[in-house]
């Protein structure tokens, strides 16, 4: 006979110690005793979810969602439950969730800044600044919810509130090594406004902190460059992204392979229409640091769209759909691992996935600028959706990507920390464009970055001719779109448009003799 009270002591005590392996061997003890205790759904929930293994969050969400269904009163069930749909994409209920545990009005700091990151996923940025404001004024002296309170505001376009939670975090905790690079890029550094000797002092005390040298780095290469001091930016920027190299071991052959498996799948040119054929969905697509933001920021200012903001969906509905059990772009046979692929059934699947925060308008912009590696596959399923690709100066998209730090919980951007790397990808990324060309054939509209912020009327005209959308002279002004804007560079696009960012790769030319001969030697133009 199992002794059920000292069986579920144990348990506790191994959730307490997250003993996530002991949690889930004790949790199986106690529910053949008690299956209803929403106390232990609650903690093996937790555990499977902690685990972050892909067999295990199904288990993880049933439990948890047992958990809630038998004490819905509780909001910290209710954020848990939330955080594991978030982690596997499921923004829409994700969000549900959240919407419900807020009601409860939840009164501890650990269930608010779990609420506001899964607001902060969802792109619900409203929602997130409301939880993590609750999480400061219940807890003033924790630094990580006065960073969260300010990306949540910077995204509201709150640069001031930003700022002063900025400072707050890393007056209490100066080794917040993220709220450094977040406040160099609030906003343009003057030689009278800027944090430089500040973060000079942390570099030479914290020299051995891999996290310190990345991030302070990066933010010293951000904030010489308002400066003008491009030698000394280009130093930082190099041993930042040196120290997250280190952190982050990657090969090109990876993404080599990746770009070839695609074009295998692809062999032909796509004629035939299969998928949900609603017209809804308008895909940004390009390299990263291209102007994406701003073009969606010109094409949701007409009052027909809404920018729906960088969705994982797609990429998430797909690796479902494939019942592939690891990523699905690293597998070499990508033919045999989406032949069975119902593309009707997973257009709707994708579209019903992004409901609420497109349904409110004709047409939504989904601008995930990855997407690009997609965009077959969305022609399938989507064959009605409208695929908007950005291109730039391959020099200025380069010194841009070697310049910003991207998403570290992506793999995405592991190509980003060393300029060769991100040359070779800039022609892998210009040679699928080349392939969707051929085998989509009036399915990809490009639209050049120069051409953007140097004759925005045409180029808008063209664009919304091609999304088949009437004109609005709104396109004309996106410095007055009030839609939330997820980078932290927002200050940015939340200005008119200009040009003064063309060719800014040339501050920069005698550090790019090698890449310029790279780019040349493929035969392409970087001529500004």
């Amino acid at each position: 006979m199992i002794d059920s009270t000292r069986a579920y002591s144990k348990l506790v005590a191994a959730f307490n110690q997250n003993d996530w392996p002991r949690v889930q061997q004790r949790a199986a003890q106690v529910l053949a005793l008690a299956p209803d205790d929403a106390r232990v759904h609650f903690m093996v929930g937790v555990a499977f979810m902690q685990m972050q293994h892909v067999k295990q969050m199904p288990m993880a969400l049933e439990h948890l969602l047992k958990a809630t269904q038998l004490e819905p009163r509780r909001a910290d069930y209710a954020a848990q439950y939330a955080k594991s749909l978030a982690l596997c994409r499921r923004f829409r209920e994700a969000r549900q969730v959240a919407d419900r545990a807020m009601t409860l009005s939840p009164d501890d700091v650990q269930t608010l800044g779990t609420l506001g990151t899964v607001y902060k996923q969802a792109n619900a940025h409203v929602q997130s600044a409301k939880a993590f404001r609750r999480a400061v004024a219940l807890s003033p002296e924790q630094a990580i919810n006065h960073l969260n309170l300010a990306y949540a505001l910077n995204s509201l376009g709150d640069t001031e509130g930003a700022e002063q939670e900025l400072e707050t975090c890393v007056r209490i905790e100066p080794r917040h090594w993220y709220a450094h690079l977040l406040l160099a890029q609030l906003q343009k550094q003057t030689m009278g406004h800027n944090h430089i000797a500040r973060m000079h002092e942390l570099l030479e005390r914290h020299a051995n902190d891999l996290g310190a040298q990345l991030l302070l780095n990066i933010a010293l290469g951000k904030e010489c460059d308002d400066l003008g001091d491009y030698p000394r930016a280009f130093g930082h920027y190099t041993r930042g992204k040196t120290a997250g190299r280190r952190m982050r071991p990657y090969t090109f052959a990876r993404d080599r392979a990746m770009f070839d498996a695609i074009v295998r799948a692809f062999p032909a040119a796509e004629t035939e229409a299969v998928g949900d054929p609603t017209r809804e969905p308008i895909f940004i697509i390009g390299m990263p640091r291209t102007g994406t933001t701003l073009l969606d920021r010109v094409l949701s200012s007409h009052p027909d769209v809404r920018s729906a903001g960088e969705l994982q969906n797609f990429p998430t509905m797909i690796q479902r759909a494939s019942g592939c059990p690891t990523a699905l772009l690293g597998e070499a046979d990508l033919v045999a691992r989406t032949r069975h692929i119902d593309w009707r059934q997973l257009g709707e699947a994708y579209l019903a996935s992004t409901r609420p925060v497109s349904g409110e308008t004709p047409r939504f912009i989904d601008k995930m600028p990855h997407n690009f590696l997609y965009a077959g596959w969305i022609a399938r399923a989507l064959p009605n959706a409208k695929i908007v690709c950005l291109r730039r100066d391959p020099l200025d998209t380069s010194i841009g990507n070697f310049r910003h730090l991207f998403d570290q919980e992506s793999g995405f951007y592991d190509y980003s920390f060393n300029l060769d790397d991100i040359g070779c990808y800039t022609l892998q990324f210009d040679r699928l464009m080349a392939h969707w060309r051929k085998v989509l054939p009036g399915r990809v509209h490009e639209v050049r970055y120069e051409s953007l912020v140097e004759n925005t009327e045409a180029t808008a005209r063209e664009l919304l001719a091609f999304c088949e959308l009437p004109w609005d002279d709104a396109c004309l002004r996106s410095e007055d779109n009030a839609a939330p804007v997820n980078t932290p560079n927002s200050w940015q696009v939340r200005s008119p448009i200009y040009s003064r960012a063309v060719g800014q790769w040339r501050n920069y030319e005698s550090q790019l003799q090698d890449l310029r001969r790279l780019f040349a030697d493929a035969g392409i133009d970087s001529a500004r």
